[in-house]
């Protein structure tokens, strides 16, 4: 899976100790580790389903590997992300199910009290790698203590066909919402047609209808935790994308998070959201097609809005362990050792990049070198906000994206269902379910 040498990794992991918290970086106290797994411990863990095959096999080989070190017995299992959502719900609901979820975003809001406290995790690890991004911070933490360990995000960037994009008279990706807009009506006007998901699509809906409600100044809420998406800002960001599905391939409304990847290597598309999976696939597909795709492709972020700051929402990968788990020690040092450098390093080699990393002291990998189309995917978090912006992140802000408020409002705008005001005042109405509670 790899463009370089393996070894290499082995080497930087050795170095993530001295590294210091630079600008943006939340510093942790120096922490020690003195946990040890109860004796005949055995855990359940329910982890994401993979996009990349290689990236699930070294899980996997690293967590035989924990097994064989530790004596902890690990049942592994993979569900979608829209399915995890809610067996991890009934699980904390009925103290029975999973000991540890390798799940999405801000869901350990929902319950933290009925979560196995991980400050001892975070504030080791960070003191290890030099810091945590506040963006994964924020994820992790509820009050002063940590109820998650971030595993990074499966970072989302434009995809595209580097030839159909200058064939649409662009020799560069634009940067703003301005030219992404009138490179996406090039792209249709040449039949070679972007594509981006406005179903119930966890990683790929949420990602960039996000992205355009933040570009132009639009919120689900306040500082204060009002519900203010009825606005200006918002119907200013639905009349832009509603110009953008114009110049879609048709069926978007019911994509989930894999029917893009599906569209792009069949060659139906030139433009989506993304991981790196589509390239990565590509890239090592027997397909003769798929391989000439994947030498044809490149990644960006997403354009900057009229707020002028980056404004990207990443889906957010985190570990969580339930308070019924027998074996809450064993549970926080299979999360140690998963999150150990070196062995974070490894499985990021397996997946080619797939997930963003949360300690920027992981940013030195060499895959994220070892070729210019992944180095876009390494700054993922430095460039988003957390999907509760710009309140708190809680019940509420994991209800309304469990509950696609904002992507649903997207597809009703943009498919003339109904008229943008309506669908802003709804998704209000929609929010406020959660919100006034």
């Amino acid at each position: 899976m790899s463009d370089f040498d393996r070894r290499s990794v082995l080497k930087v992991g050795l170095g993530g100790a001295a590294l210091l918290a630079g600008p943006g970086i939340v510093p942790v106290r120096a922490a020690e580790w003195t946990n040890t797994p109860e004796p005949n411990a055995s855990i359940r863990v329910l982890r994401w389903k993979q996009f990349i095959q290689a990236e699930f096999d070294k899980f996997a080989e690293q967590t035989k590997a924990f097994s064989e070190k530790t004596g902890v017995k690990i049942k592994l299992e993979a569900e979608s992300w829209e399915d995890i959502r809610p067996k991890a719900a009934v699980a904390a609901n009925v103290g029975a199910g999973p000991d540890l979820i390798i799940g999405t975003l801000d869901d350990p809001h929902k319950f933290p009290e009925k979560l196995i406290d991980m400050t001892d995790v975070a504030d080791y690890l960070g003191a290890q790698y030099g810091g945590w991004y506040p963006v994964a911070e924020r994820y992790g933490k509820k009050g002063n203590s940590w109820i998650a360990i971030p595993q990074g995000a499966t970072g989302g960037c434009l995809n595209y066909r580097v030839s159909h994009v200058k064939a649409a008279g662009f020799d560069e990706f634009p940067k703003d919402t301005a030219g992404f807009l009138k490179l996406c009506q090039a792209l249709k006007k040449n039949n070679t047609p972007a594509g981006f998901a406005l179903g119930h699509a966890t990683g790929d809906a949420n990602g960039w209808c996000q992205w355009a409600l933040w570009a132009f100044g639009g919120k689900v809420v306040n500082e204060k935790n009002e519900v203010v998406i009825d606005s200006p800002e918002t119907i200013a960001a639905l009349e832009y994308v509603k110009q953008l599905y114009e110049t879609f391939i048709p069926g978007v409304l019911s994509w989930n998070d894999s029917n893009n990847n599906k569209a792009f290597l069949n060659g139906e598309l030139s433009l989506t959201l993304n991981g790196i999976s589509i390239w990565t696939v590509g890239k090592n597909s027997t397909d003769p097609k798929q391989q000439e795709i994947a030498k044809d492709m490149n990644h960006a972020p997403m354009p900057i809005g009229p707020v002028g700051v980056s404004t990207e929402q990443q889906n957010v990968l985190v570990y969580y362990g339930y308070k019924h788990s027998k074996y809450p020690k064993a549970v926080k040092e299979y999360i140690k050792f998963m999150m150990d450098k070196a062995n974070y390093d490894a499985w990021e080699v397996s997946s080619n990049g797939y997930v963003s990393p949360p300690l920027p002291a992981y940013n030195d990998n060499p895959v994220w070198t070892s070729d210019p189309k992944i180095t876009p995917y390494r700054d993922c978090l430095k460039r988003c906000r957390d999907n509760g912006y710009a309140g708190d992140l809680g019940y509420a802000s994991a209800a309304v994206m469990g509950d696609f408020v904002v992507v649903d409002m997207f597809a009703e705008a943009a498919s003339g269902s109904v008229t943008p005001k309506a669908a802003a005042a709804r998704a209000a109405e929609r929010a406020k379910r959660y919100y006034q509670v």
